[in-house]
């Protein structure tokens, strides 16, 4: 077998389709995992809201109707958001013009991980006492957002540009 060979080619685009495909359900179940959060908390759950901060915690655990439709609508945003990344590796996803989709996973996917990454920031100089900790926030939650809420923030982001990539070097 020569080097440019049917074979050769094939075998090529055959790899990529399998990246492309594999980095898509990969953002799909961050997206996936990050949605069960929210609506395990709309839904009443407690465990883990101490994580993220006071000012987020009193009013989810008092039930504040806001809050409540918030977590509901995020919920439904993150499923939406799963769903857009299998669209650039599903036939399904056709119905969605293929710029559309590889823009949306890109600025989506840039956006996460700069915020992800701006948060880590301020968070780690929050935890190094170069900046000072909100009473909203609270140290516990500092923590916590330096050892995974933004991290997974990052990892999203990462995840979305990776399928974005990779379905855009498939071809149309």
């Amino acid at each position: 077998m020569r080097y440019g060979s049917v074979e050769t080619r094939t075998k090529a685009i055959t790899t990529r389709r399998h990246a492309a495909e594999w980095a898509a359900y990969a953002a799909c179940a961050w997206a996936l995992a990050f949605a069960a959060l929210s609506v395990y908390w709309a839904a009443g759950g407690t465990a883990g809201a101490e994580t993220i901060g006071e000012a987020i915690t009193k009013p989810v655990l008092a039930r504040d109707p806001g809050w409540v439709a918030l977590l509901w609508a995020t919920g439904a945003l993150k499923t939406l958001g799963g769903l857009f990344a299998l669209a650039l590796v599903q036939p399904w996803g056709r119905g969605i013009p293929r710029w559309m989709r590889l823009s949306g996973a890109w600025g989506a996917g840039a956006l996460m991980l700069l915020y992800g990454g701006a948060s880590m920031i301020q968070f780690g100089l929050m935890a190094a006492g170069a900046l000072s900790v909100p009473a909203s926030v609270g140290a516990t939650a500092v923590r916590w957002h330096l050892l995974l809420w933004e991290p997974w923030w990052m990892l999203g982001g990462v995840l979305f540009m990776a399928t974005a990539w990779l379905a855009g070097r498939r071809g149309a």
